[in-house]
Parts: C-alpha cells; structure tokens; sequence
C-alpha cells in the first residue's frame, strides 16, 4: 500500500518552452530530465539563497514539480513572475498527489526509497508524512521546512551533496555566487542532523549550539528531540570530544553518511 505525503503537492509547468524555461531558472540541468528519471532541484534568490525546493518529474507532455503544500502557491506566483512571455503554463494540480513506497527512486539519496506522482484515488494508499518524516530524520536528509525561505545558500543546506545542483549548466538565478562558493572552498557552514542525548525535545528554533564558551551554530527545525541545524564545521572540528548544549539541552550531531564521509 502507498502511502500518500499529504504535506506535498503538485504543480504543472507544460508547453513548447516549458524544458527552457525551467532550464533558465533552476539549480539542476533540465535537459537531464526525461520520462522515468525524476531530478532534484531548487529556485533561488539571485543572491543564491534557497526560495524552494522541489522535485522535477517528466511525463510525455509536461513537467511536474513535486514540492512543499504550503509553498506551492508562493511557487506558482514565482515561477509566474519569470515567466514573462514564455509558452509555457503554470498550474498547480489538484488532481494529482505525492506518494511514497511505489515509483521513482528518490533522486535525493537512494536510501530515502521510491516516490511517484499519480492522480488521486489511482491507487490505495493510506497517510504517510509522518512515517516518511520518520526516514528522512534517520537518514539526516533536510529540506523545505528545515532551510527556510530566503534565509539560507544552497550550499549551506547541502543541496550539492544531494544532487540538486549542476555545476556544468549555464546560467540559472543565482548561479554565480553558488558557483563561487563552490570553487572557493568557501561554504564553511553546513546543515546537520542533530537530537538531545537523553530523549528530551530540542528547544527550538533559532537557538545557539554552545560547546563551553564557543558557540557552533543555530538550530534551524525541531520535531521532537530531533532536528536540523547549520553549523560552522571549523568550530565544530575544534570541539570534538566537547559536550555540546542548545537551551540547556544536551545534544549530539547526528552521522550523515552521505555528508560526512
């Protein structure tokens, strides 16, 4: 049985433009795409921070984007907003769903498993965000929620080690400062799985991680005892071994095995 991811939803960009005008715009090669093979990408600031992120699926006559419910709206204004005179159409579908266990492999990271897009009632299925929440947390991967709107670079949220970024494309929006901070060495900052050590809820978001008088980084989502954070790696490498605490709370940095190899 599929399990239905009722935090997503489903938005159509189609027409004789439509491959370029996502190609212009986005931080993955859209050329890339073809029907079986789903791509994982994000639009951002000209600055290079993160407005949204989503994943890209390629049927025969159109491109769906797989993204966050509660920011398709604003991605639709946006998208609308680049599109100027392109032939292309942006709808979102509400006759389509997310769903979990059945399809494409995620392109984000093969553990995550598969996820399709299919039209609502297609098959049975039952609730599943908090479930797949659940494996996304175990395999430390972020998105939406956790980085924001606006607040953090692509690279910081690593989105280049989840293979969201191509960095032999052309020009996308905010292509240049990613880019730079690519070839720079530059992105000291990461986002990493963190969870308090003895079972308590982390305190927030936004709170300083502290290991002695250092402070290493900010909380940035919760769910319970487990969350995100960005971090500065440098400070972090120079308090290995320390007891780490955000708000009182003692918490560890969870093994991303995908990050930290």
């Amino acid at each position: 049985m599929a399990l239905e991811l009722t935090d997503r939803a489903v938005i159509s960009v189609e027409g004789d433009e439509a491959r370029a005008f996502l190609q212009g715009l986005i931080t993955n090669d859209a050329n890339a795409l073809k029907p079986g093979r789903s791509l994982y990408a994000a639009l951002l600031t000209p600055q290079g921070k993160i407005l949204f992120d989503f994943i890209v699926n390629e049927t025969e006559s159109e491109f769906l984007l797989d993204c966050l419910a509660a920011a398709r709206d604003a991605l639709v204004r946006r998208l609308t907003l680049y599109k100027l005179r392109a032939r292309v159409q942006i709808a979102p579908r509400d006759d389509l769903g997310v769903y979990y266990g059945e399809g494409l492999s995620d392109p984000r990271l093969e553990a995550l498993g598969e996820r399709a897009i299919l039209n609502r009632g297609a098959v049975e299925s039952r609730p599943g965000t908090d479930a797949y929440r659940e494996r996304r947390l175990d395999h430390g991967v972020p998105e939406g929620e956790d980085f924001g709107s606006g607040k953090m670079f692509a690279l910081d949220a690593d989105l280049d080690e989840l293979q969201a970024i191509s960095f032999e494309k052309g020009c996308y929006v905010g292509q240049e400062l990613t880019a730079r901070m690519k070839h720079r060495g530059t992105d000291r900052k990461r986002l990493v799985a963190v969870a308090s050590t003895d079972g308590k809820s982390l305190p927030g978001r936004d709170v300083p991680i502290t290991a002695g008088i250092r402070e290493l980084g900010m909380i940035t989502s919760v769910y319970g005892d487990r969350g995100f954070a960005l971090m500065r790696l440098d400070r972090l490498a120079e308090a290995a071994g320390e007891p780490m605490e955000a708000g009182g709370i003692e918490i560890e940095v969870r093994h991303q095995n995908w990050l930290f190899t």
